[in-house]
């Protein structure tokens, strides 16, 4: 075998082991945020039936209906892209199906300011979470953002729609809820660590 040869096949080993390794950060970077998302968005839904349960008679009871239907498709969208992509949803599934409606429960009982305080300090966290999200995604390789453009319009498209659930509950007297600050800081602190751990687990 030619030098020449050889060159070329160790040349070609050497392009298909990079592009192998790059197709796998690529579906460990999708898994990631597809597994999260699916159930950050279970989360909210979850929330947001919790503060119906308390306050679905209320004046704000529309308004709350409302947001939890946006989230509701966006769980669906997840829901449906999760198979397409051949990611399994989170082991912790279970219990962001229940703790989400205490907090959402929880947080109505001490009033609508402070239901509206959670909106308020979850969609914040989401609001981050999302704009990290798409930065991942078009740094993944020289073609990341065509790579992956139908997701990142489609987190894109939610993270604008969660942005303004945050704008409505400061419409809506978030910041009159009594210990706000900390309310705020202590369930923003709590979606963090749900995300960790949506991530890995």
């Amino acid at each position: 075998m030619s030098v020449s040869s050889l060159t070329i096949i160790l040349c070609r080993n050497a392009s298909t082991t990079t592009r192998q390794a790059t197709s796998q950060k690529s579906r460990a970077l999708l898994s990631k945020i597809l597994r999260v998302d699916h159930a950050g968005e279970l989360g909210a839904v979850r929330i947001y039936e919790g503060q119906l349960a308390i306050l679905g008679r209320t004046k704000e009871g529309p308004l709350i209906k409302e947001m939890k239907g946006q989230e509701e498709h966006h769980f669906a969208t997840f829901s449906e892209l999760l198979p397409k992509y051949r990611v399994r949803p989170t082991a912790m599934t279970p219990i962001w199906n229940v703790a989400g409606f205490v907090l959402g429960a929880g947080t109505a009982l001490l009033g609508k300011e402070s239901a509206m305080a959670c909106t308020v300090a979850v969609e914040t966290t989401i609001g981050e979470h999302y704009d990290n999200q798409i930065r991942q995604l078009i740094a993944d390789g020289e073609d990341g953002a065509e790579k992956h453009k139908e997701l990142i319009e489609t987190i894109k498209t939610f993270r604008n729609e969660e942005l303004v659930h945050l704008e409505t509950g400061l419409e809506h007297d978030a910041e009159s809820a009594p210990f706000y600050d900390v309310l705020n800081k202590t369930i923003q602190l709590g979606c963090k660590g749900a995300i960790w751990l949506s991530e890995r687990v």
